[in-house]
């Protein structure tokens, strides 16, 4: 994925899908260590995907230099722990925990709610030391929210954006894409939707996203480096062009 262009690796040790299981922190540790050690010391940028701060601090002492915490920071001890590393942070919107995020869908707005949620988080983060610069946020695409409410949250990403924090975007070979896909006739697995995930890359980015989380890394930089270069009128200064 690094030789592909990606310019940082999520490096996870616990499913977050639907209906998944928790991992005790020991065995999340043992799974995500040596990778991240490897990957660091080719110099590689990683981001430690985890809700637990146990893992994010062992982590960062592995060489991660920021933590991705589905969680959305509503653990205190990984807001301490994240303020106490000075490492980024990625602030993602979820209901509930990954086993039972789809029990509850229900929003009046969900834009809105999603960003006063994120708001709220950054806000709190900043208050206990975290500075703003290594604040992402993440609206959370397919994590509590139907397949309508992932589409209004793609639609307006730029509501996002309006928070003053970088935002990233995960809708990569999401079920909601499948879905999409299947209204239409066609029947795909994950790992046939890369096409689809193009389009929400293009989307996403056009509107301000700052960086795209994806599974394809070639495909998808070809999308990011063009849709800025259109957008945003940078072709002429490529480092400065978003990241996937």
């Amino acid at each position: 994925m690094a030789a592909a262009g990606a310019d940082i690796i999520d490096v996870g040790g616990e499913s977050t899908r639907p209906g998944a299981e928790p991992v005790g922190v020991g065995d999340e540790i043992e799974r995500v260590l040596p990778v991240i050690a490897e990957l660091a010391a080719r110099d590689i940028t990683v981001s430690i995907d985890t809700m637990k701060p146990e893992v994010a601090a062992a982590a960062v002492a592995a060489g991660a230099e920021a933590i991705n915490d589905v969680g959305g920071l509503r653990d205190p001890a990984m807001v301490e722990t994240a303020a106490s590393l000075g490492v980024g942070v990625v602030i993602m919107h979820m209901r509930g925990e990954p086993r039972t995020m789809q029990t509850d869908t229900a929003y009046d707005d969900v834009v809105a709610e999603v960003a006063a949620y994120l708001a709220t988080q950054a806000d709190a983060a900043m208050a206990a030391g975290i500075e703003k610069n290594r604040i992402c946020i993440d609206p959370g695409i397919g994590f509590g929210k139907s397949h309508l409410q992932n589409l209004q949250l793609l639609n307006d990403v730029r509501a996002f954006v309006d928070l003053g924090f970088p935002v990233m975007i995960g809708a990569s070979r999401k079920g909601f894409l499948g879905s999409i896909l299947e209204a239409s006739g066609y029947q795909t697995s994950a790992a046939e939707r890369d096409f689809a995930t193009a389009a929400t890359v293009s989307a996403a980015m056009g509107a301000g996203a700052a960086v795209v989380r994806v599974h394809e890394v070639a495909g998808a930089l070809q999308v990011a480096r063009t849709t800025d270069a259109i957008v945003r009128g940078q072709f002429e200064n490529w480092g400065n062009i978003g990241r996937t």
